[in-house]
């Protein structure tokens, strides 16, 4: 009797050994390299245009290719090089992927009659190999006009939903597979089992790709980066990001990182004196505390639209650091705690077809004439992985927990002109909700809560007399890792609590609203 092959290890000689994603246009292709990473395999991601060569280079073990927003028979879409799938190593296509693999192979796609947008019931009629300990019967999370409607010579179907035939479609004796739905998101009830089969089952990996695992290369990827003799200014806002960059850049390369905390003015209640105490006192790095909130209000006068806002906050942030960074003569190289959902928001990152929702701080805007090179060892990962990899590194957990806060702070949580009388407002705002919700320890399932000033103006009655002020909305939702998220809700007493502190505490609110809206179709900040 035969035995199953031993298990390959991701960690295989000098090279990592793991999985190729090619990036059809998703704004979840890093998403996909998370479900990878969760099922403890290390991945690449790569456009379909350098696709082939990356697969060359790579010593791999399988590949999955991205969903897009495009049609497979559109004039410029996303053309995925038919030498993939002759390359001996497994294949899954999800959506856009399952459709362009069946085409190439000798399927059909054509444009389907019917949409089919958001959870969908979906019956197996296989669970074993991809589908392995998943229920026959599931909730999946489908978001395709386009649909496959003959399938290649060698495929039969593997699970098909009421409108939709081929929901997922599989050639056993290649190794190749589809799904028109999407594993990646949560919305799919068992998808990252799916993923995780993928990568144990079907492409036969160890599942060894940890965050001890990622951290440690990360550390050797800086020391080769940075060299023996360079220095880092790394921008330290306090948050999770920041930090664990801090800690990873630190286990590095040591003395040679150079903190320095900018006060731009857009800062939460208490934000600056926290971050004296922690980085400075507790934790003994090099930290160096710039006010600089003139500046950066200055700069914001008169600013409506929130992408000048965004630039220009960049544009200032990076300025004071060139200034700062003439102090140390080797430090030519600039740290930040940009994550993956800040870039895939922003750019096309690995250079395909994705299109830009809006600019982080930290990935845009930044001059040309730079005389410093990024080190972003945070770049491809996302939230829970930093906070796992802070864990790690013995980070202490208050810190590892904090709610994400973005680089802009409250300027992009004003919606319109930001000014010192309106921060003052919202300051005060976010301070009684962030307060009272952690108070009754309403944060444990929360991503993120906070409050948003709006320029909308109402009518109102406070002691009797008529008032015509703003509205504050409270914006709570939960979430696993930023790209997708839920509004909740929270208790009605509590909610009432902070309506009624805001209202009479905060001078010019006379409205707290609750934003119900997910992500998508919303955006978590406002602006």
């Amino acid at each position: 009797m035969s035995q199953e092959p031993e298990a390959q290890s991701t960690f295989h000689g000098d090279r990592l050994r793991g999985i190729l994603i090619v990036d059809l246009g998703t704004q979840y292709a890093q998403l996909i390299a998370r479900r990878v990473r969760e099922a403890g395999a290390w991945s690449e991601i790569h456009p379909a245009q350098r696709a082939l060569e990356a697969a060359q280079s790579m010593d791999l073990a399988g590949i999955i290719l991205s969903g897009g927003p495009a049609s497979v028979y559109e004039q410029g879409a996303p053309q995925v090089p038919d030498e993939l799938f002759g390359l001996g190593v497994p294949v899954l296509g999800i959506c856009y992927g399952m459709q362009w693999m069946c085409r190439a192979l000798g399927g059909e796609v054509e444009g389907g009659h019917t949409r089919e947008f958001g959870h969908t019931s979906m019956h197996i009629d296989q669970t074993t190999g991809l589908f392995a300990e998943v229920p026959a019967d599931t909730v999946v999370w489908m978001s395709h006009g386009d649909k496959v409607t003959h399938l290649p010579a060698g495929f039969e179907t593997l699970a098909s939903s009421t409108d939709c035939q081929f929901a997922a479609v599989g050639d056993a004796a290649r190794h190749l597979y589809g799904v028109q739905f999407h594993p990646e998101v949560s919305h799919s009830k068992h998808g990252s089992k799916i993923v995780r089969n993928f990568v144990i089952e079907v492409c036969g990996l160890a599942g060894d790709w940890v965050p001890a695992s990622i951290a440690e290369h990360q550390i050797e990827r800086l020391r080769e980066q940075i060299g023996s003799t360079g220095e880092v200014i790394l921008g330290l806002s306090g948050g999770v990001d920041s930090s664990v960059a801090a800690a990873l850049v630190h286990r590095a390369i040591g003395k040679r990182l150079h903190c320095i905390f900018v006060d731009n003015g857009l800062l939460r209640h208490g934000e600056r004196e926290a971050i004296e105490k922690m980085f400075g006192e507790h934790l003994g790095m090099d930290l160096t505390v710039v006010d600089a909130r003139e500046r950066f209000l200055a700069q914001l006068a008169g600013v409506l639209d929130p992408e000048v806002k965004r630039k220009r906050i960049g544009h200032e942030f990076v300025e004071v650091f060139r200034e700062e960074a003439k102090r140390f003569q080797n430090a030519n190289f600039l740290g930040q705690g940009t994550l993956y959902p800040d870039v895939i928001e922003s750019v096309a990152v690995h250079g395909g077809n994705t299109a830009m929702i809006k600019s982080h701080h930290n990935v845009g805007g930044l001059p040309k004439d730079l005389e410093m090179e990024l080190v972003e060892p945070l770049r491809e990962l996302f939230k829970d992985e930093v906070r796992a990899i802070g864990r790690y590194l013995g980070l202490h957990e208050q810190l590892i927990a904090r709610q994400p806060f973005p680089g802009p702070g409250l300027a992009v949580r004003i919606v319109g002109e930001v000014s010192p009388e309106r921060l003052a407002m919202l300051r005060q705002a976010d301070h009684i909700a962030t307060t009272e919700i952690e108070r009754a320890g309403a944060n444990v399932d929360l991503w993120q809560y906070f409050a948003v000033l709006l320029p909308l103006q109402s009518v109102g009655v406070m002691g009797d007399a008529r008032t015509y002020e703003y509205t504050c909305a409270l914006r709570l939702v939960e979430s696993s890792d930023g790209m997708t998220a839920d509004w909740a809700y929270l208790e009605r007493e509590l909610l009432r609590r902070i309506s009624s502190r805001i209202v009479a505490e905060v001078r010019g609110f006379n409205r707290v609203v609750l934003d119900i809206s997910s992500k998508p179709p919303a955006t978590i900040e406002w602006e």
